[in-house]
Protein backbone atom coordinates (compact mmCIF):
# COMPACT_ATOMS: atom_id res chain seq x y z
CA UNK A 1 0.00 0.00 0.00
CA UNK A 2 1.52 3.29 -1.01
CA UNK A 3 0.67 6.34 1.09
CA UNK A 4 -0.97 9.86 -0.71
CA UNK A 5 1.31 11.90 -3.16
CA UNK A 6 -0.46 15.14 -2.28
CA UNK A 7 0.22 18.55 -4.08
CA UNK A 8 -1.60 22.04 -3.45
CA UNK A 9 -3.57 21.10 -7.04
CA UNK A 10 -6.15 19.57 -4.09
CA UNK A 11 -6.95 23.41 -3.70
CA UNK A 12 -9.01 23.66 -6.78
CA UNK A 13 -11.13 20.83 -6.01
CA UNK A 14 -11.84 21.69 -2.72
CA UNK A 15 -12.81 25.07 -4.39
CA UNK A 16 -14.81 23.77 -7.11
CA UNK A 17 -16.93 21.88 -4.65
CA UNK A 18 -17.52 24.55 -2.89
CA UNK A 19 -18.84 26.64 -5.57
CA UNK A 20 -20.88 23.88 -6.03
CA UNK A 21 -22.22 23.60 -2.98
CA UNK A 22 -22.95 27.36 -2.48
CA UNK A 23 -25.86 26.83 -5.00
CA UNK A 24 -27.53 24.31 -2.49
CA UNK A 25 -26.19 25.58 0.51
CA UNK A 26 -29.26 25.78 2.29
CA UNK A 27 -31.26 22.50 1.46
CA UNK A 28 -27.90 21.16 1.85
CA UNK A 29 -27.56 22.45 5.58
CA UNK A 30 -30.72 21.77 6.73
CA UNK A 31 -30.83 18.06 5.58
CA UNK A 32 -27.89 17.42 7.52
CA UNK A 33 -28.90 19.43 10.65
CA UNK A 34 -32.49 18.80 10.61
CA UNK A 35 -32.41 15.04 12.14
CA UNK A 36 -29.66 15.68 15.16
CA UNK A 37 -31.29 19.15 15.91
CA UNK A 38 -35.13 16.79 16.29
CA UNK A 39 -33.17 14.70 18.52
CA UNK A 40 -31.61 17.19 20.76
CA UNK A 41 -35.05 19.48 20.66
CA UNK A 42 -37.60 16.56 21.35
CA UNK A 43 -35.11 14.25 23.77
CA UNK A 44 -33.18 16.85 24.93
CA UNK A 45 -36.12 18.86 26.13
CA UNK A 46 -38.91 16.40 26.32
CA UNK A 47 -37.48 13.10 27.79
CA UNK A 48 -34.97 15.26 29.79
CA UNK A 49 -37.42 16.23 31.97
CA UNK A 50 -38.52 12.64 32.87
CA UNK A 51 -35.09 11.70 33.39
CA UNK A 52 -32.87 12.18 36.39
CA UNK A 53 -29.43 13.61 36.18
CA UNK A 54 -27.21 11.73 34.09
CA UNK A 55 -23.64 11.58 35.67
CA UNK A 56 -24.96 15.14 37.75
CA UNK A 57 -25.43 17.01 34.47
CA UNK A 58 -28.82 17.55 32.63
CA UNK A 59 -29.58 15.07 30.16
CA UNK A 60 -29.90 17.86 27.45
CA UNK A 61 -26.23 18.72 27.94
CA UNK A 62 -25.34 15.09 28.04
CA UNK A 63 -27.15 14.72 24.76
CA UNK A 64 -25.82 18.20 23.44
CA UNK A 65 -21.85 16.75 22.94
CA UNK A 66 -23.03 13.33 21.42
CA UNK A 67 -25.24 15.47 19.18
CA UNK A 68 -22.85 17.76 17.58
CA UNK A 69 -20.58 14.59 17.09
CA UNK A 70 -23.31 12.63 15.55
CA UNK A 71 -24.22 15.80 13.18
CA UNK A 72 -20.43 15.83 12.24
CA UNK A 73 -20.22 12.48 11.35
CA UNK A 74 -23.19 12.11 9.75
CA UNK A 75 -22.32 15.18 7.38
CA UNK A 76 -18.63 13.57 6.95
CA UNK A 77 -20.36 10.30 5.99
CA UNK A 78 -23.35 11.11 3.42
CA UNK A 79 -20.72 13.87 1.92
CA UNK A 80 -17.93 11.25 1.26
CA UNK A 81 -20.47 8.75 0.32
CA UNK A 82 -23.28 10.01 -2.04
CA UNK A 83 -21.52 13.18 -3.24
CA UNK A 84 -18.03 12.05 -3.76
CA UNK A 85 -19.73 8.43 -5.30
CA UNK A 86 -21.71 10.66 -7.45
CA UNK A 87 -19.19 13.03 -9.15
CA UNK A 88 -16.68 9.57 -9.26
CA UNK A 89 -19.23 7.30 -11.06
CA UNK A 90 -22.28 8.77 -11.91
CA UNK A 91 -20.74 12.62 -13.24
CA UNK A 92 -17.65 10.95 -14.28
CA UNK A 93 -16.77 14.49 -12.79
CA UNK A 94 -12.89 13.19 -11.66
CA UNK A 95 -12.31 11.59 -15.64
CA UNK A 96 -12.49 15.36 -16.33
CA UNK A 97 -10.36 16.09 -13.65
CA UNK A 98 -8.15 13.66 -14.70
CA UNK A 99 -7.51 15.26 -18.05
CA UNK A 100 -5.93 18.26 -16.77
CA UNK A 101 -2.38 18.50 -14.53
CA UNK A 102 -4.13 17.20 -11.65
CA UNK A 103 -3.64 13.88 -10.00
CA UNK A 104 -6.01 11.19 -8.79
CA UNK A 105 -4.46 11.83 -5.45
CA UNK A 106 -4.98 15.45 -5.99
CA UNK A 107 -8.32 14.83 -6.51
CA UNK A 108 -9.21 12.15 -3.36
CA UNK A 109 -7.42 14.63 -1.18
CA UNK A 110 -9.56 17.95 -2.25
CA UNK A 111 -12.74 15.57 -1.08
CA UNK A 112 -11.12 14.84 1.83
CA UNK A 113 -10.70 18.45 2.57
CA UNK A 114 -13.83 19.37 1.63
CA UNK A 115 -16.12 17.12 3.08
CA UNK A 116 -13.65 18.08 6.14
CA UNK A 117 -14.89 21.65 5.60
CA UNK A 118 -18.44 20.14 5.63
CA UNK A 119 -18.01 18.52 8.98
CA UNK A 120 -16.94 22.05 10.65
CA UNK A 121 -19.89 23.86 9.20
CA UNK A 122 -22.51 21.74 10.88
CA UNK A 123 -20.11 21.12 13.97
CA UNK A 124 -20.07 24.90 14.05
CA UNK A 125 -24.38 24.90 13.21
CA UNK A 126 -24.96 22.68 16.34
CA UNK A 127 -22.70 24.92 18.71
CA UNK A 128 -24.42 27.87 17.54
CA UNK A 129 -27.66 26.11 18.85
CA UNK A 130 -26.16 25.06 22.10
CA UNK A 131 -24.95 28.59 22.74
CA UNK A 132 -29.22 29.99 21.67
CA UNK A 133 -30.91 27.30 23.74
CA UNK A 134 -28.64 28.22 26.80
CA UNK A 135 -27.18 24.47 26.60
CA UNK A 136 -23.96 25.49 27.94
CA UNK A 137 -21.63 28.74 27.68
CA UNK A 138 -17.36 28.27 28.44
CA UNK A 139 -14.53 28.88 26.82
CA UNK A 140 -13.53 25.26 26.04
CA UNK A 141 -16.50 25.36 23.27
CA UNK A 142 -14.47 26.85 21.10
CA UNK A 143 -12.28 23.38 21.28
CA UNK A 144 -15.93 22.04 19.35
CA UNK A 145 -14.49 23.39 15.81
CA UNK A 146 -11.43 21.82 15.57
CA UNK A 147 -12.94 18.76 17.10
CA UNK A 148 -15.24 18.77 14.30
CA UNK A 149 -12.84 19.21 11.89
CA UNK A 150 -11.01 15.94 13.54
CA UNK A 151 -14.33 14.33 13.51
CA UNK A 152 -14.87 14.74 9.90
CA UNK A 153 -11.07 13.81 9.09
CA UNK A 154 -12.16 10.46 10.69
CA UNK A 155 -15.29 9.33 8.94
CA UNK A 156 -14.36 10.77 5.73
CA UNK A 157 -11.39 8.94 5.49
CA UNK A 158 -13.42 5.74 6.16
CA UNK A 159 -16.41 6.33 4.11
CA UNK A 160 -14.12 6.69 1.32
CA UNK A 161 -12.82 3.30 1.31
CA UNK A 162 -16.75 2.45 1.37
CA UNK A 163 -16.83 4.89 -1.72
CA UNK A 164 -13.70 3.44 -3.65
CA UNK A 165 -15.68 -0.63 -3.16
CA UNK A 166 -19.11 0.69 -4.33
CA UNK A 167 -20.78 -0.40 -7.34
CA UNK A 168 -23.96 1.33 -6.91
CA UNK A 169 -25.72 3.97 -4.60
CA UNK A 170 -27.29 0.61 -2.81
CA UNK A 171 -24.58 -0.68 -1.91
CA UNK A 172 -24.10 2.41 1.40
CA UNK A 173 -27.03 0.66 2.99
CA UNK A 174 -24.31 -1.49 4.04
CA UNK A 175 -21.93 0.72 5.63
CA UNK A 176 -25.16 2.49 7.41
CA UNK A 177 -26.76 -0.81 9.12
CA UNK A 178 -23.37 -2.82 9.85
CA UNK A 179 -21.64 0.82 10.68
CA UNK A 180 -22.96 3.97 11.49
CA UNK A 181 -26.28 3.29 13.14
CA UNK A 182 -24.66 0.24 15.51
CA UNK A 183 -21.58 3.54 16.30
CA UNK A 184 -24.68 5.93 16.81
CA UNK A 185 -26.52 2.71 19.15
CA UNK A 186 -23.64 2.18 21.29
CA UNK A 187 -21.25 4.90 22.09
CA UNK A 188 -22.86 7.39 24.16
CA UNK A 189 -24.88 9.91 21.87
CA UNK A 190 -28.11 9.04 24.07
CA UNK A 191 -27.19 7.31 26.58
CA UNK A 192 -24.23 6.53 28.55
CA UNK A 193 -21.86 3.02 26.93
CA UNK A 194 -21.38 2.40 30.71
CA UNK A 195 -25.05 0.46 30.91
CA UNK A 196 -24.52 -1.49 28.01
CA UNK A 197 -23.54 -5.18 28.75
CA UNK A 198 -19.79 -5.84 29.09
CA UNK A 199 -19.28 -7.00 25.88
CA UNK A 200 -20.59 -4.03 24.34
CA UNK A 201 -18.62 -1.47 26.21
CA UNK A 202 -15.14 -3.41 25.11
CA UNK A 203 -16.76 -3.22 21.46
CA UNK A 204 -18.01 0.57 22.18
CA UNK A 205 -14.25 1.95 22.99
CA UNK A 206 -12.77 0.34 20.17
CA UNK A 207 -15.01 2.74 17.98
CA UNK A 208 -14.22 5.79 16.92
CA UNK A 209 -17.28 7.78 17.81
CA UNK A 210 -16.79 6.69 21.36
CA UNK A 211 -13.28 8.47 21.48
CA UNK A 212 -14.80 11.77 19.94
CA UNK A 213 -17.80 11.95 22.24
CA UNK A 214 -14.98 11.12 24.91
CA UNK A 215 -13.64 14.52 23.72
CA UNK A 216 -16.61 16.61 22.76
CA UNK A 217 -18.86 15.84 26.44
CA UNK A 218 -15.63 17.09 28.98
CA UNK A 219 -15.51 20.51 26.12
CA UNK A 220 -19.61 21.11 26.45
CA UNK A 221 -19.22 20.87 30.21
CA UNK A 222 -16.11 23.45 30.40
CA UNK A 223 -13.31 20.42 31.58
CA UNK A 224 -10.28 19.37 29.99
CA UNK A 225 -10.87 15.84 28.50
CA UNK A 226 -9.06 13.33 30.24
CA UNK A 227 -6.50 10.89 27.57
CA UNK A 228 -6.87 13.66 25.50
CA UNK A 229 -4.12 12.45 23.21
CA UNK A 230 -5.14 9.12 23.58
CA UNK A 231 -8.38 10.17 21.62
CA UNK A 232 -6.99 12.51 19.28
CA UNK A 233 -4.47 10.09 18.16
CA UNK A 234 -7.58 7.45 17.63
CA UNK A 235 -9.73 9.72 15.36
CA UNK A 236 -6.66 10.57 13.34
CA UNK A 237 -5.30 6.95 12.48
CA UNK A 238 -9.09 5.73 11.84
CA UNK A 239 -8.95 9.21 9.28
CA UNK A 240 -5.43 8.83 8.16
CA UNK A 241 -5.82 4.65 7.48
CA UNK A 242 -9.04 5.23 6.20
CA UNK A 243 -7.57 7.76 3.66
CA UNK A 244 -4.40 6.02 2.29
CA UNK A 245 -6.96 2.70 1.76
CA UNK A 246 -9.02 4.60 0.06
CA UNK A 247 -6.78 5.91 -2.78
CA UNK A 248 -4.79 3.09 -3.28
CA UNK A 249 -8.52 1.04 -3.91
CA UNK A 250 -9.65 4.25 -6.11
CA UNK A 251 -6.74 3.78 -8.01
CA UNK A 252 -7.51 0.05 -8.65
CA UNK A 253 -10.69 0.89 -9.28
CA UNK A 254 -9.16 3.29 -12.08
CA UNK A 255 -7.11 0.95 -13.89
CA UNK A 256 -9.31 -1.65 -14.22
Amino acid sequence: MRLPQPSLRFIPIWRRNLLVWRKLAIPSMLGNLADPMFYMLALGFGLGHLLPKINGIPYITFLAAGTLCYATMNSATFESLYSAFSRMQIQRTWDAILNTPVTLDDIIIGEFTWSITKSMLSGIAILMAILILGIAHNIMLIWLIPLAGLIGACFTGMALVMTALAPNYDFFMYYFSLAITPMTLLCGVFFPSSELPALLQHISALLPLSHAIELARPLVLGKIPSHLFTHVAVLTCYGLIGLCLAINLIEKRFKQ
